[in-house]
């Protein structure tokens, strides 16, 4: 039953320490050489808020406009968490196209589940998020900002933009075997991204803009989580209904797109 309604869940399920195990090796990789290793997974967010809260909320003194006394440092950390989310997509799209043809050697290894590759690089990438989610809660406690029962919520919020990353990378990944340039749109793509997922804005203050603007699932997976961490705001479920329903069908369609072109992979690499 499971393997038919969610059949991209029974494959995760069914390989999850293999999964496991490319996750920690991903995380691993992407700071190998290094000096510092993996403390660089917790530096460079680190250095990354430390530099919103000098340069937007103190030399700057943005405001999003929601909060009545909003501070500078309430200003920053917005930013933060928006880049935090759009950091997430951005380094799923950054690395899907090359990661079945940079891996010639496990296409042709018929036992193997080509479908973790993908999912392991989402694993990686979640690691990083939480990290930054981590590194929020402290700054609002050293800046004084009141924690509110918000942050049980952020599991909720989260799930479905996982979800739509790992749809995301399994159908970029497999036309990246195909369609050897797709990694430059994705450069353009991601960019494009972040200016409409009101990471440095709030699209709501924007009528001009928001008709068109509310149907980006990563705009609205932030907007909840600022309402949520931050402006202690009622969450709005026909948001989140619709974060779901988006994240649900990304992943279904990108798991299906995936299986349905693996067997030619092996021809092209």
């Amino acid at each position: 039953m499971l393997r038919r309604a969610f059949p991209f869940a029974a494959d995760l399920w069914t390989h999850r320490e293999l999964l496991w195990q490319f996750t920690l090796r991903n995380v691993e990789l992407r700071h190998k050489g290094s000096h510092l290793g993996l403390i660089w997974s917790i530096l460079n967010p680190l250095l990354m808020l430390s530099l919103y809260v000098l340069v937007f909320g103190y030399i700057f003194g943005g405001k999003f406009g929601v909060l009545p006394n909003e501070s500078s440092a309430d200003y920053a950390l917005g930013i933060f968490l928006g880049l935090t989310l759009f950091h997430f997509v951005a380094e799923v799209l950054g690395i899907a196209p090359s990661i079945i043809v940079g891996n010639p050697n496990f296409v042709k290894k018929v036992v193997f589940p080509l479908e973790i590759l993908p999912a392991a690089n989402v694993g990686g990438a979640i690691v990083h998020l939480l990290i930054s989610f981590a590194l929020v809660l402290v700054s609002m406690v050293v800046f004084g900002i009141s924690l509110s029962i918000g942050w049980f919520w952020m599991p909720v919020i989260i799930l479905p933009v996982v979800l739509l990353g790992l749809g995301v990378a399994w159908l970029v990944s497999a036309l990246g075997v195909f369609l050897r340039d797709i990694g430059q749109v994705m450069q353009f793509i991601s960019t494009a991204l972040m200016w409409a997922s009101g990471v440095f804005f709030s699209a709501q203050h924007y009528p001009a803009a928001w008709p068109y603007l509310r149907y980006n699932p990563l705009l609205l997976a932030i907007d909840l989580t600022r309402d949520a961490v931050l402006w202690a705001r009622p969450l709005n479920f026909h948001h989140l209904s619709y974060l779901y329903a988006v994240g649900f069908a990304a992943c279904w369609l990108g798991h299906l797109a995936f299986r349905r072109m693996k067997p030619a992979f092996a021809d092209v690499l």
